[in-house]
């Protein structure tokens, strides 16, 4: 399945990998679906790692989301450049709606055992087209912004999302 994230520096498509993510692509697929993302923002770039979006507004507000999910990062799936990734809290169960695209070679986020610190993050997709978009929003300096770190200084939203190809 792919989906089209529309930011405002321009497009970034996505390959959604259900085979190895299921529980997360179809977690990720309804608040696609739901229009959940429209307005939220990419809060979180760190240059040479990766960026963060999906859970806060232009004002710094987090959105309120579904429960969280359980955790599939021991599917096989690497966070390396390009890849889609659930962010989550310390606890290993705990994404619901934030991902992020790594900028470079993540591998000490990836799974290496069912314990707390070894759960890893849940790669469930990569970018197929507008990596480019993605490496813009990298490159963006960035500031301290109601007591979050690393949020860029020019507000960079996600217009919308949409599935723009079924399996």
């Amino acid at each position: 399945m792919k989906v089209q994230i529309t930011t405002s520096l321009g497009p970034i498509t996505l390959q959604l990998n259900a085979d190895k993510a299921p529980n997360t692509v179809k977690n990720f697929v309804d608040y696609v679906n739901s229009g959940f993302y429209s307005g939220t923002i990419f809060h979180r770039v760190i240059e040479d790692f990766m960026i963060q979006g999906g859970g806060l507004d232009a004002d710094m507000n987090t959105k309120k989301t579904e429960a969280p999910i359980k955790n599939e990062a021991n599917n096989g799936l690497s966070n390396t450049y390009g890849t889609i990734a659930m962010a989550r809290t310390g606890d290993p169960h705990s994404a619901s709606a934030q991902f992020y695209i790594n900028t470079n070679d993540n591998l000490f986020l990836d799974f290496q055992s069912e314990t707390e610190d070894g759960w890893g993050y849940c790669v469930f997709g990569e970018v197929v087209e507008g990596i480019e978009v993605v490496n813009n929003i990298e490159e963006k300096p960035t500031t301290m912004r109601d007591g979050y770190q690393d949020v860029p200084e020019e507000v960079i939203t996600i217009e919308k999302m949409e599935v723009v190809a079924e399996d």
